[in-house]
């Protein structure tokens, strides 16, 4: 019955259609602002090392790495990682983007506590994304006590990883902030191109917005599927 009729896929379906749209919605804001040349001519590496030096930071090596949007930047080796899209690209979003990886490289130069959090839930939470579901779906194929324990775990598991995504929302948003502010003082952007900037991280910021929700969603599946369960 789980598996041919469960009413509650409509969350998991609710979950998807909110993360496709704040994908198209990030994707189609950024290809529109990436044509905007900026007039400062800064491309995203330069904004990015123009940052951190700025901000006191010299240990934090600038590269470029393959795809788009795959920009990030990695506290275990301080490095900033710049996509295709971004690292040569001297468009108001790809600026944007590369002071919102700068942002977290602020964060961890300064100890911003929630991106320590995020730091130190990142091996409970892939460990919880994969185990989770084998252990409640082995619980559900079960009886007794030993099938509860196994629900229980998986949930709890499954919560970890939901616990990372909510804990991800204030670094994220704390990082555009800070870039704002930086673009907004350092004069790399006019004020129109700012605007245009703010548009392009509001989206990208969507894009954790949904991607907790469709988790809480899951999560809220997985209890009512469990609740179901001990009624029976």
């Amino acid at each position: 019955m789980f598996f041919y009729y469960d009413p509650t896929y409509i969350l998991v379906i609710i979950g998807a259609v909110i993360c496709m749209a704040a994908s198209a919605h990030v994707n189609s804001t950024y290809r529109r602002y990436a044509q905007v040349r900026s007039r400062s001519g800064m491309t995203g590496k330069d904004a990015a090392e123009r940052i951190l030096h700025a901000n006191g930071i010299y240990d934090v090596t600038v590269h470029h790495i393959p795809g788009n949007l795959t920009d990030h930047y990695n506290p275990a080796n301080k490095t900033l990682g710049l996509s295709d899209a971004t690292y040569n690209s001297a468009s108001v979003a790809a600026i944007g983007v590369a002071a919102h990886e700068c942002g977290h490289a602020i964060q961890h130069a300064k100890g911003y506590a929630p991106l320590q959090i995020r730091g130190a839930l990142v091996p409970v939470a892939n460990f919880g994304s994969m185990a989770a579901w084998p252990l409640i779906i082995i619980g559900l194929f079960m009886n007794g006590n030993t099938a509860s324990l196994l629900i229980n775990l998986g949930i709890l598991l499954f919560s970890a990883a939901v616990l990372f995504q909510i804990v991800t929302l204030p670094v994220e948003f704390n990082a555009s902030s800070r870039a704002i502010r930086i673009l907004e003082t350092s004069g790399m952007l006019y004020p129109e191109e700012l605007s245009q900037t703010k548009a392009v991280l509001r989206a990208a910021a969507m894009t954790y917005v949904a991607s907790a929700a469709s988790m809480i969603l899951q999560l809220l599946r997985l209890l009512i599927i469990s609740g179901g369960r001990r009624d029976d």
